[in-house]
């Protein structure tokens, strides 16, 4: 862990074990911001579990003011066979609409790349829903690019299940 960095009345820090609920609440908060709240199924447990032992799946920095939660970048490392470099996948950026313009969202993606390139991560990734241009405007003001030759796929749920079964056929 590394200490909390300060930004006028605003601490950055790493999370803990003990921000499990922090971070789902924030989670929550994302997805009633963006209109999906009924998508987040997740509870405070899921993130205690998978956040916490000998290899986390995640990590996550949470911004508070006099405690209180304000925002949260979330993310985990992946790695390019292309380039065969570490990089850094950022899940969830959110900041509350109090805190909106001051800043933070760029702080909390310049703390994960900082501390991404300190552990050997050479690039940042994550992906954004193509109605919000918002945040597509967002990333490219600090200075991403969209990778203009990739679609991103999924299967979840029965299809992922599916996929799963079809292995041991």
């Amino acid at each position: 862990m590394i200490a909390k960095l300060r930004h006028p009345d605003i601490d950055v820090r790493l999370a803990t074990d003990h921000d499990a609920s922090t971070i789902h609440a924030l989670i929550v908060e994302l997805g009633r911001a963006t209109g999906l709240r009924q998508k987040v199924t997740s509870r405070p447990e899921h993130f205690l579990r998978h956040g916490s032992g000998d290899r986390p799946a995640f990590e996550a920095f949470i911004a508070e003011r006099d405690g209180r939660p304000l925002g949260l970048c979330l993310f985990f490392y992946s790695f390019s066979s292309w380039r065969g470099e570490l990089g850094v996948y950022v899940q969830d950026l959110f900041v509350s609409g109090d805190a909106r313009g001051c800043g933070l969202g760029r702080r909390l993606i310049m703390e994960t790349a900082r501390l991404a390139k300190g552990r050997g991560a050479t690039y940042l990734r994550l992906s954004v829903a193509r109605e919000n241009t918002a945040a597509q405007k967002f990333y490219r003001t600090i200075g991403m690019s969209e990778a203009e030759d990739e679609c991103i796929y999924q299967a979840a749920g029965p299809d992922f299940e599916r996929l799963a079964r079809m292995a041991g056929a």
